[in-house]
C-alpha cells in the first residue's frame, strides 16, 4: 500500500467518523469570537494561529484512534505499523493546516492592513500557522496512542500539552506568535523562520517517537 493510499484511507475515516466537526466547531467560535473587525491584522493572524495548537492535537488524536483494534492489525500487516502512524499523523496536520488557512484568511479580512504590506503579511501569518499547528501535532503524537493511552489521560495531557505550548519561553508556538503581535503596530510583517525550524524538528522528533513505539505496541 502506498503513502498515497494510505493517506486517503485516513482522511477517508477521518471525514465519515465526522469526529473533526467538534473541533473545527471550537476551532471557528476560537476565531470568531478573538477576531474584531479592525484589530491590527498581525494580532489577528497571531490570534488565528495560536488556536491551532490544541485543535492539532485534537486532530491527532481522533486520527490515531479512527480505526477499530482489528482493521489497524490488517492494515498494519499490509503497509507496516510506522507507515500508517505517519499517515494517521500528517492526515491530521493536513486538516489543521486547512483550518489554519481558513482562520488566517478570515483574520486577513477582518484585519487592519494600514501598517504592514499585505503580502508580507500574509505570508508571516502563513508561516505562524504552520509553527502552530507543527506544534499542536507533535503535542498530540506524545498524548495519544500508542504513547498514552485511555481516553481521559490523553485529554488532559493534551490540554495541558496545548497550555505549556502557549506559555513556555522556549515554545515554537508561543516564539511565532509572539513575533506577529509584537509587530502588529510596526511598519513590516516579521517571518518567524526560527521558530518554523524549531516546530518542524519537535513534530519531526514527536512523530518519530510515536511511530517508532507504534511498532511495538501496535
Amino acid at each position: 500500500m502506498t503513502v498515497t493510499a494510505l493517506l486517503r484511507y485516513q482522511g477517508a475515516l477521518l471525514l465519515r467518523s465526522q469526529h473533526w466537526i467538534g473541533p473545527l466547531v471550537v476551532y471557528a467560535a476560537f476565531v470568531a469570537v478573538g477576531i474584531r473587525s479592525g484589530d491590527p491584522a498581525l494580532d489577528a493572524l497571531g490570534y488565528a494561529a495560536a488556536g491551532l495548537v490544541p485543535l492539532s492535537a485534537w486532530l491527532v488524536r481522533i486520527c490515531v484512534t479512527a480505526e477499530p483494534p482489528a482493521a489497524r492489525a490488517v492494515s498494519a500487516a499490509a503497509a507496516g505499523p510506522v507507515r500508517v502512524h505517519a499517515a494517521a499523523l500528517l492526515t491530521a496536520l493536513a486538516g489543521a493546516l486547512l483550518a489554519g488557512a481558513a482562520g488566517a484568511a478570515y483574520a486577513l479580512l477582518a484585519g487592519d492592513l494600514t501598517h504592514q504590506p499585505p503580502a508580507g503579511t500574509a505570508l508571516a501569518g502563513a508561516v505562524a500557522v504552520a509553527v502552530c499547528a507543527l506544534t499542536g501535532a507533535a503535542v498530540g503524537a506524545v498524548c495519544s496512542r500508542p504513547l498514552l493511552r485511555g481516553r481521559g489521560r490523553s485529554f488532559l495531557a493534551a490540554g495541558v500539552g496545548s497550555l505549556l505550548a502557549w506559555v513556555l519561553a522556549f515554545s515554537p508556538a508561543r516564539s511565532a506568535v509572539s513575533a506577529l503581535v509584537g509587530a502588529a503596530r510596526a511598519d513590516s510583517a516579521p517571518l518567524p523562520l526560527g521558530a518554523l525550524a524549531g516546530a518542524v524538528l519537535l513534530a519531526g522528533a514527536a512523530g518519530a517517537a510515536a511511530c517508532l513505539v507504534s511498532t511495538r505496541r501496535g
